[in-house]
């Protein structure tokens, strides 16, 4: 008998319309199930969840609708002909988040360890076709074994589709990957390729060759979280956006995340109501922020004075710490931050900064999101390893982001803005909408200290007492060209605004931008530095 009598046989081989639904819902109970509670207690012993309780989490209750679950693999050979579970290891559907539409697949690592073959790509390939056409976030929930060895370069190929979507896709819908499970070899490609990536402590791992490979080719042993874990990645790599401890709290922060986002390129992210008030006076802010420019803070609780009720989401908050890339909310409306933090390194831009900053600002002016950037920065990082590294061309990934930008964008000075490192920061040369600074401000080439050794050096050297004409020459040079208001005087900045009217004067600013219209150069598309 062919497979579809087998089945009809197997719930009683009835013809009638009431037989046949019974015979629908048997089938679809079986693909539910999936391969039985052995294999989902396995997982759960993994202190991993299983495909479709992922996606519960993810979806608003009884949203989701599940496309091609019935779907088999045809391969033959090495066993292949003789195990044909439906779904074939992914489950493809959408739902809603809060409401608005998102589309999702979720490997099953326990249909051939989530592996991904012809049947497995086809179906991934369809609901990206899917989301793309409608104009809707996708999220990938992977937890795959990579490509089924059995099916060969076919499996390949469908890596290759997925590329291919992940790049048509990218700065159109919002793709978000969960890592929840292995993913190695060319895999990782895929994750790689999207806007953001989380991971979970202990359960998740990314890397191109595993342990075993690396020991046969360079001697060194490893363990697969030490490759590729996830706080080797939040931390060191700087692959991974997000890293938590659980799945539950990991996808409840995508959601969170997809609350910031708006669906596609064509929108603005979702609006809220807020009860902070516009005008609320951030006087805490004068006793935060030291006027000594050497003394450092935490430029995190400036940002938690400025947004609305102190709420905000930072992205690669454990990679590159000099700089904070955040999404937040002011009167409602989601902004993109980026900002130099003193506490690390002194809020210096070095090569993995400029690289965070520079992805941040690409996938804020993607997406419609007004971008504010406030400036601490006393310049690039000097050193060999960094000028070796390629400091110039990473750092010029940071000025072609913000160059290239069309949204609204408003960038404030709280104290030192030196050399390239403040033009780089969305001055206004370089096409910042707004300029702000407050009365700490200090922008120059350089430091005072060290333009006064340039500029006075002769004169510090023959004084009798070189020291004293030094601090001479430093104070006279601060007092000439590094005063608050010397930007001002030359329209270098728009205003010098009380600390404590930050907040309102921001919205006042982004909401008059709000209509903000530029168009670049007609092109195929720019060539920005690698």
């Amino acid at each position: 008998m062919t497979t579809t009598q087998e089945t009809a046989a197997a719930y009683g081989g009835t013809t009638t319309v009431i037989g046949k639904v019974a015979e629908l819902h048997a089938v679809r109970a079986q693909a539910v199930s999936g391969p039985g509670a052995r294999a989902t207690e396995a997982q759960h012993a993994k202190g991993k969840l299983t495909a479709r309780e992922r996606i519960e989490l993810l979806l608003d209750a009884g949203s989701f609708r599940e496309v091609e679950q019935l779907r088999r693999h045809r391969a033959t050979g090495f066993g292949l002909e003789a195990k044909r579970p439906h779904t074939d290891g992914v489950i493809t559907g959408w739902g809603t988040v809060e409401g608005r539409t998102v589309f999702v697949y979720a490997h099953d690592f326990r249909i051939f360890g989530g592996a991904l073959g012809e049947a497995h790509a086809t179906k991934i390939h369809k609901i990206m076709d899917m989301a793309i056409a409608a104009g809707a976030p996708l999220v990938s929930l992977n937890d795959g074994a990579g490509a089924r060895i059995q099916e060969g370069v076919s499996a390949l190929a469908g890596y290759g589709g997925i590329f291919q979507r992940n790049t048509k896709a990218s700065g159109v819908i919002p793709q978000i990957s969960v890592m929840l499970g292995p993913c190695a070899g060319g895999a990782a490609y895929s994750p790689a390729l999207t806007d953001f990536v989380f991971m979970v402590r202990e359960t998740s791992q990314m890397f191109i060759t595993g342990p075993d490979v690396v020991k046969a080719v360079t001697g060194e042993e490893i363990t697969q979280n030490g490759l590729g874990g996830a706080d080797v990645h939040a931390e060191t790599s700087g692959v991974a956006h997000f890293a938590y401890d659980d799945e539950e709290t990991c996808i409840a922060e995508v959601r969170y995340l997809l609350s910031m986002l708006p669906s596609n390129n064509r929108e603005t992210p979702p609006v809220v109501e807020s009860d902070d008030p516009v005008d609320r006076p951030g006087d805490t802010l004068l006793s935060l922020v030291p006027a000594d420019g050497n003394r450092p803070y935490d430029m995190a609780k400036v940002i938690e004075e400025l947004v609305d009720d102190g709420d905000f989401l930072e992205v690669h908050e454990r990679w590159a710490r000099n700089i904070i890339c955040a999404l937040g909310r002011l009167d409602g409306q989601v902004v993109g931050i980026v900002a130099n933090q003193p506490q690390t390194l002194a809020g210096v831009l070095d090569i993995e900064a400029s690289e965070k900053a520079a992805r941040f600002v690409q996938m804020c002016d993607a997406f419609n999101i007004p971008i504010v950037t406030l400036l601490d920065v006393p310049g690039f990082l000097p050193g060999v390893d960094q000028e070796h590294g390629g400091i110039i061309r990473h750092g010029a990934k940071l000025l072609y982001a913000y160059c290239n930008a069309t949204v609204p964008r408003i960038s404030l000075i709280l104290r030192k803005a030196y050399g390239g490192a403040y033009i780089v920061m969305d001055s206004q040369s370089i096409g910042a909408d707004l300029t702000y600074a407050w009365p700490t401000n200090e922008i120059a080439v350089m430091g005072a200290e060290g333009a006064a050794n340039v500029i006075f050096r002769r004169q510090i050297a023959d004084a009798e007492d070189p020291e004293a004409m030094r601090a001479r020459m430093v104070k006279e040079y601060k007092a000439e060209l590094m005063h608050p208001y010397y930007a001002a005087e030359r329209g270098l900045v728009d205003d010098v605004i009380d600390p404590s009217e930050t907040r309102s004067v921001l919205i006042a600013s982004l909401a008059m931008l709000r209509s903000k219209h530029a168009d670049l150069p007609h092109r195929k598309h720019g060539n920005p530095p690698q």
